[in-house]
């Protein structure tokens, strides 16, 4: 696509996350505020600019307020680097991304399928990548993670799901990860909890690819612009 210095100085490339095998359901973690859609729609544009299809799924929120992150963090990449035709990869996302919407209430397993067998079907739409953000992970039980799970080896994909996480909930897995997500861990290959210290914001990887990570990532969000860069 000619992107491809764009998506090597992704400073996601420390996780291999993308193309490469080793990681179907991915979570992302924060309390509420701290950049968790900010992050979701980053991993779609990594995964759209590695040649990608991307589902982003909006439980609770509008197209158009999705559609702003997105175009949000695009002015910010081409703020910073030097593209020399930025229409083309503006253009290129959109024909490379679509948003979905869904109720809380109405949202599971079998609607998205459904939803996503339709696009397919249709020749419409055919994803590599689903992000969902704003599931209510708390009212989520093991099958339903498990049916996520399932549904992302079925149509080989990848499942990227956030979930909120509160300061005052103490409860926390054996490998670091947060209620309400502490009982579930094992289901998910990659697992990073946004955290605030001091000036910055931290991206605390506990899991990547299935491996419990024994050294931090370094990385961050930059406060002022939500974009991931190294610490």
């Amino acid at each position: 696509m000619g992107y491809e210095p764009l998506v090597n100085k992704n400073p996601l490339r420390v996780l291999k996350i993308g193309k490469e095998n080793g990681n179907k359901l991915g979570l992302v973690m924060a309390r509420p505020g701290l950049g968790k859609t900010a992050l979701l729609v980053q991993i779609a544009l990594d995964s759209i600019l590695l040649g990608n299809r991307v589902v982003h799924v909006s439980i609770g929120e509008s197209i158009d307020k999705t559609r702003v992150w997105y175009d949000d963090i695009m002015r910010h990449i081409l703020q910073e680097h030097s593209i020399t035709r930025p229409h083309e990869l503006i253009d290129m996302v959109q024909h490379h991304r679509m948003i979905m919407t869904f109720k809380e209430a109405s949202f599971s397993r079998s609607r998205l399928e459904e939803r996503l067998n339709d696009l397919i079907m249709q020749d419409i739409f055919k994803p590599n990548c689903v992000v969902i953000d704003g599931l209510d992970m708390v009212s989520c039980d093991r099958a339903n993670i498990e049916d996520l799970k399932d549904l992302a080896e079925t149509m080989s994909l990848q499942i990227w799901l956030s979930a909120v996480c509160h300061r005052e909930d103490k409860r926390v897995s054996p490998a670091g990860v947060p209620a309400p997500c502490h009982e579930v861990d094992d289901l998910f290959d990659t697992v990073i909890v946004i955290k605030p210290e001091e000036s910055k914001i931290r991206l605390n990887v506990i899991k990547n690819r299935g491996e419990v990570m024994s050294a931090d990532a370094g990385l961050d969000l930059d406060p002022t612009t939500m974009m991931i860069k190294k610490s």
